[in-house]
């Protein structure tokens, strides 16, 4: 089992190119499913997730091949549409590759998804988007069995209850080859789902409306290949900004998406950074202590503050002036983490989905376990603001979204290292 060992107490300070999207990559990967051709992806992240996708499109019959940051998938012998339970528990968001399978053959078997411990999250809403688009589904011990009687799913006018990102997903990838038209109201706005978007666009899908309430989609027989970009990470640019900023650091962060972060950065903003934005270059200096954000932080869909930004400016403020209030209302155990920054000497106090972080004067070194992705980034942070030594286990979950994080630390003046 790996570990960071890392020393607190050092000023961060430099440049940082951000990398590709991981919520990005993960569903347009599947979303090549969907092509006849082959589909060449730039600025894909080095993650377990990313290679995870991989190995589901490998399994499939697709060929998928990664030089540096970019991945090659050719998926012209699609052979299978059987998604085994062990590859499907490697990641939390495999279950977009059912609406791209059901986009491509009509049919697939796949099991409910892995990945983090944040509580449930129900696909019941997947399934029954899914089924008013004429897609027949029985679920058995875990295992779902979806087909479509004709071979492929019915275009439809669709209401999510909630603004779900991963419904959104599904759905799209299943109706742009659907039969007729697709009116998906209460979409997910995230920037994720544009870039998805674009990318099924440059393939030859006609879609509208994306970043925006109410999507329409009219299905194609048939989509092509393209080359195309990811777009760059927010929630790994939100984290590094965290970092420097509770650090008292200075960071110049490019290959922003800088419009897109706006709801993180507005928040960030009242600690008292000094925060400078272009199109694609995102410029912060903490010179002091920072300041306890004044109005509650509440987690919502997008353009909210996004709640896999909670954990990481917890981890900041709980060094800042004052008292600041989390409110966490996308997932059910999205505070996991706290425990670890209280033994680090945070004050935190949780009362169901209510955070109060009250600023410690000081952090402590200390060994603490990765709950999550973002709960084990908010570690990191916390250990990098800490007096002495810590050790983080169970990195495996960092590992899941941030590209060599321990190598973007050293670069900006930190003590940190994986053994």
């Amino acid at each position: 089992m790996q570990k960071f060992i890392i020393t607190g107490g050092k000023r961060l300070s430099g440049e940082l190119v951000l990398q590709g999207s991981k919520n990005s990559c993960l569903p347009i990967m599947a979303a090549s499913l969907l092509c006849s051709s082959e589909c060449t992806l730039h600025s894909c992240p080095k993650l377990t997730d990313v290679y995870a996708a991989s190995r589901i499109l490998n399994c499939v019959g697709c060929k998928c091949s990664f030089s540096e940051n970019t991945a090659v998938i050719d998926p012209g012998n699609v052979s299978c549409t059987a998604i085994s339970e062990e590859l499907m528990r490697e990641m939390r968001s495999s279950i977009i590759f059912m609406g791209a399978m059901l986009g491509r053959a009509g049919e697939c078997i796949v099991s409910v998804p892995g990945g983090c411990e944040l509580g449930p999250r129900p696909i019941d809403m997947h399934l029954s988007a899914l089924r008013k688009m004429g897609v027949e589904i029985t679920e058995t011990g875990g295992i779902i069995r979806c087909r479509t009687p004709s071979g492929r799913a019915k275009g439809t006018r669709i209401s999510l209850a909630f603004p779900s990102v991963g419904a959104t997903e599904n759905v799209i990838l299943c109706a742009v080859t659907a039969e007729g038209d697709t009116v998906i109201n209460n979409a997910a706005r995230e920037p994720e789902i544009c870039d998805l978007c674009g990318f099924l666009r440059a393939c030859g899908a006609d879609i509208a409306g994306d970043g925006g309430s109410r999507i329409l989609i009219k299905g194609k027989q048939q989509l092509h290949g393209c080359e195309y970009t990811i777009m760059p990470d927010r929630i790994a640019g939100a984290t590094y900004l965290s970092m420097v900023a509770a650090s008292k650091g200075e960071l110049i962060l490019t290959n922003a998406c800088t419009a897109e972060m706006e709801p993180f950065l507005s928040v960030l903003e009242q600690t008292g950074c000094s925060i400078y934005t272009s199109d694609d270059r995102i410029y912060l200096r903490s010179a002091a202590r920072l300041k306890a954000v004044r109005d509650r932080i509440r987690t919502m869909p997008h353009p909210g503050f996004p709640t896999d930004a909670q954990a990481v400016l917890m981890a900041a403020l709980s060094l800042a002036d004052g008292t600041s209030v989390f409110e966490e209302n996308i997932f059910d155990c999205r505070y996991r983490h706290t425990g670890a920054l209280i033994k680090m000497g945070a004050d935190i106090q949780v009362l169901g989905k209510v955070a109060v972080v009250k600023g410690a004067e000081r952090l402590f070194g200390a060994a603490a376990e990765a709950t999550d992705l973002r709960g084990g980034a908010a570690m990191v942070i916390a250990a990098l603001c800490a007096e002495g030594r810590s050790e983080i286990s169970r990195i495996c979950h960092i590992d899941r979204g941030y590209e060599k994080i321990e190598e973007a630390v050293r670069l900006l003046g930190g003590d940190m290292r994986r053994v």
